[in-house]
């Protein structure tokens, strides 16, 4: 086995997939609150500065664009800024440098959308089309999605795509945890809201943007905070869930591992243990966005274990945000 050549291949689909995810959340990010200022206008103000507080990247915001949340500044800083490592750009950017290293390893099925939205937003971020950003952010998702099923049907499930879902799986719990992050801490204008239609349009946009309502109202039905919450973080059966994601990035990462423990897997059987075993009743009592803060933490210390357990060295860079 040629181990140098096995650890670039890993890193570069490790990371495609990460900033893909990425992208994808992002645009979901942005998508929900575009729906909520046409479901419920005159809850306008505070949720952009909430976006940015969630994306985990308000000091480089803040440096950059003088504590400044309009509507523009947030659109722009999380979709077209090439200085954001995060934006939807920059993301897709360095998903196609990744893609490109390894055009020999991925299939022409996975690299087609990647190659095609690099270019679609190449040449809308220079047009910037401000009254089609709906259909922007459903052009990213197509295309993000279109990846994730092109690496699940036409991928070989070895070792490098093990690396590839281990890194969607992190990417979409830390995620998840901020989409929910945004409305349970940041949205909800005042106490009296509670429970009155403002708020129930509030968790169906939450719960739209983890695609989500329809899943979540067969189980349920009626919106309940505690159960959406509970729904989001705990169903081990609904895919974009943190515990299932974390359960499914357990099972890659003790593949790649071949029953070998470092300090990665020890981590995630932890992450997923604490996950297995607190309700969401324990949870909200305890305070749900220090829990979520919490998870967030966890998870990016596991993403710089599987670095440097892997790729033999800690990332370039981290923040809030994630690896960069």
């Amino acid at each position: 086995m040629n181990l140098p050549l096995l650890s670039r291949v890993a890193e570069s689909v490790y990371w495609l997939s990460r900033y893909m995810e990425r992208a994808d959340n992002v645009a979901r990010f942005v998508n929900v609150n575009l729906q909520l200022i046409l479901d419920a206008p005159a809850v306008h103000g505070q949720q952009w500065e909430a976006l940015i507080t969630a994306s985990g990247d308000s000091e480089d915001f803040n440096k950059r664009y003088n504590k400044e949340t309009s509507h523009e500044n947030v659109i722009r800083f999380l979709l077209f800024d090439r200085e954001n490592p995060n934006s939807v750009v920059s993301c897709v950017r360095s998903a196609r440098e990744n893609a490109r290293s390894i055009r020999d390893t991925i299939t022409a099925d996975m690299w087609e959308p990647v190659n095609q939205l690099y270019l679609y937003l190449s040449d809308t971020a220079v047009h910037r089309p401000r009254d089609s950003y709906e259909d922007l952010m459903s052009e990213v998702k197509r295309y993000c999605q279109q990846f994730q099923g092109a690496t699940d049907s036409s991928f070989n499930h070895g070792e490098a795509w093990q690396f590839l879902n281990l890194g969607r799986m992190i990417e979409r719990a830390d995620k998840t945890t901020r989409i929910l992050d945004v409305k349970y801490f940041l949205l909800l204008p005042k106490v009296d809201d509670v429970d009155t239609p403002i708020d129930d349009i509030q968790w169906s946009a939450v719960l739209r943007s983890v695609s989500g309502l329809q899943m979540y109202r067969m189980r349920h039905g009626r919106l309940v905070p505690l159960d959406i919450a509970g729904f989001i973080l705990l169903d081990a059966g609904f895919p974009r869930s943190v515990r299932h994601c974390v359960e499914e990035a357990a099972k890659a990462l003790q593949t790649i591992a071949d029953g070998e423990a470092n300090e990665a897997t020890v981590a995630i059987e932890t992450i997923g243990q604490r996950l297995a075993s607190v309700a969401a009743v324990e949870i909200v009592r305890g305070g749900l966005h220090e829990f979520i803060d919490s998870m967030e933490i966890d998870l990016n210390e596991l993403g710089i274990m599987v670095s440097e357990a892997y790729f033999g060295a800690r990332p370039a860079a981290v923040t809030a945000a994630g690896l960069q």
